[in-house]
């Protein structure tokens, strides 16, 4: 297959998969979801992915309808169904198929889906373009809902604007990025956004923090202010699909370049990382 589609058992590409008008997803985009990438058909920090899909489901109190193990062995028999053994594995639970209402839905089952298609990494040593913008997202950052409006309005101006990504700020304080998070390296430290509720406890954040903790590099998870990281020695975003990806300009003006010899470091160490788990080649060793 090309792609692949899964909807509570049944299995086609993407685009001939038929969903209920009725399944909550459609009236109000009332579920959670996560994804990785995939290499050589092994599936990226899946653990952890699970684990926080679990966690999103338990703070929208929806039940899910199979173990954290099910779910593992679905996704991994799932993926060797492709052609390609590189892919975006993305999966996501809704509260269930129901008239339109707004409360819950009574006996109503989660509905599973699951989306897989080819993916490569992109070139993370490539710097690129961010924009920054007030942050009027709910304050449930936290929790990885389906209600992702203002990220798409913000993800769709980078893009006309020539961004890669959109750096959310509530008043001076940096949070997030519209689809990543957002750190900066400051006098030889690591400075990332405490994991309260107005920012999504990234995947590939944790990752970094355990490779600079790795390599001696002080972490300071503490908010930081937009003037901070215009001034910061470096800005990069990080996420499952790109890991540590540096920026050299932020609103049209240059940022970073000042200690890319400890930015390389992480790189380095985050895509080895992922090379060696999944047993796929690393292009850059």
């Amino acid at each position: 297959m090309q792609t692949l589609g899964y909807y509570n058992g049944e299995i086609g590409e993407v685009a001939e998969l038929r969903i209920p008008m009725n399944d909550r997803a459609s009236w109000f985009g009332d579920g959670v979801y996560d994804a990785t990438g995939c290499a050589n058909y092994t599936i990226f920090a899946l653990d952890e992915h699970v684990d926080r899909f679990f966690n999103s489901a338990g703070l929208v109190q929806i039940d899910l309808p199979l173990t954290k193990q099910e779910l593992k062995d679905l996704l991994c028999s799932l993926v060797k169904k492709l052609d390609s053994p590189d892919q975006f594995v993305y999966w996501q639970a809704t509260r269930g198929t129901a008239p339109r209402a707004h409360e819950f839905p009574e006996n109503a089952r989660a509905n599973l889906w699951i989306t897989l298609r080819p993916h490569t990494l992109p070139n993370i040593y490539e710097k690129v373009k961010l924009r920054t913008q007030e942050d009027t997202r709910f304050l449930h950052c936290n929790i990885k809902t389906l209600n992702l409006l203002p990220n798409v309005l913000a993800s769709e101006q980078a893009k006309r604007e020539g961004c890669f990504e959109t750096v959310f700020h509530r008043g001076d304080r940096v949070t997030e990025c519209a689809h990543s998070n957002v750190h900066i390296f400051q006098n030889g430290a690591l400075r990332t956004a405490p994991t309260d509720n107005l920012i999504l406890p990234g995947i590939a954040r944790a990752h970094l923090i355990k490779h600079c903790k790795l390599l001696g590099i002080p972490v300071d998870e503490t908010a930081f202010t937009v003037q901070e990281l215009l001034d910061a020695d470096e800005v990069f975003t990080s996420s499952s699909n790109t890991f540590c990806q540096p920026a050299c300009l932020v609103d049209g003006r240059p940022v970073g370049g000042k200690a890319p010899g400890l930015l390389k470091k992480l790189q380095d160490a985050v895509l080895c990382e992922f090379y060696a788990a999944t047993g796929a080649k690393n292009p850059y060793a």
